[in-house]
C-alpha cells in the first residue's frame, strides 16, 4: 500500500486531532484503514446481538448507528478528498451528523449488512488513496468551513473510526 505522511497542523480542523492523534507517524495510514476494519468487524461480531442496538444514554447512537454513521462519514470525507486531489476549489459544505443517523434505519438492517456495507466502502476508500500521487495528497480544500488536505482525510478516517470503537468499549459494555 502506498505510504502517506502524517498531516501537518494546518491541514486539518483543529478539533481532528482528536482523531488523527490516535494514528502512529508512520506513513502506514492506509494499511491501518484495511488493518482497523477487520479488527472492527472481529470485535463488533463478538458483541452479543442485544448490544447492537443499546444506548448508553437517551440520544445516544446504537452500535448499528455507530457503524452506519461510519461508512457515511467515510463516503462524505472520501468524496471530499477526491474534489480536493482534482484540484477542486469549491468550498464544500458540512453535515449534520446526528440527522443521518436518525434517518440511517440502521437499527433496522442485519448486521451482516451493515459490515457489507462498510468493507465496500473501505475498499473503495482503499482504491482511491492508493490511486492519488504524491502531489494531490497534499492539495487542500475547504469543507465545512475548515481548511483540509486529501492526505489529512484519509488519516481522519483512520482515526474517526478508532475513536468510535474506543466509545464502544467505554461506554456499551
Amino acid at each position: 500500500m502506498k505510504e502517506i505522511a502524517k498531516p501537518q497542523a494546518g491541514e486539518y480542523a483543529p478539533y481532528t486531532i482528536m482523531y488523527i492523534g490516535l494514528l502512529p507517524d508512520d506513513g502506514l495510514v492506509l494499511q491501518h484503514l484495511q488493518d482497523n476494519l477487520q479488527a472492527t468487524k472481529n470485535f463488533i461480531l463478538a458483541l452479543p446481538t442485544e448490544k447492537l442496538a443499546y444506548r448508553y444514554a437517551e440520544g445516544k447512537w446504537t452500535i448499528k448507528e455507530i457503524l452506519v454513521h461510519l461508512s457515511d462519514d467515510e463516503r462524505i470525507y472520501a468524496y471530499r478528498a477526491l474534489r480536493f486531489a482534482r484540484n477542486d476549489k469549491t468550498e464544500l459544505p458540512g453535515f449534520e451528523q446526528d440527522d443521518y443517523a436518525r434517518y440511517s434505519g440502521a437499527n433496522a438492517r442485519g448486521l451482516d449488512d451493515i459490515l457489507e456495507e462498510l468493507t465496500a466502502v473501505r475498499n473503495a476508500t482503499l482504491s482511491l488513496f492508493n490511486g492519488f500521487d504524491d502531489e494531490a495528497l497534499i492539495r487542500a480544500g475547504v469543507a465545512n468551513g475548515h481548511v483540509m488536505s486529501v492526505r489529512a482525510a484519509a488519516y481522519h478516517l483512520a482515526g474517526h473510526e478508532l475513536h468510535h470503537i474506543n466509545i464502544i468499549k467505554e461506554r456499551y459494555l
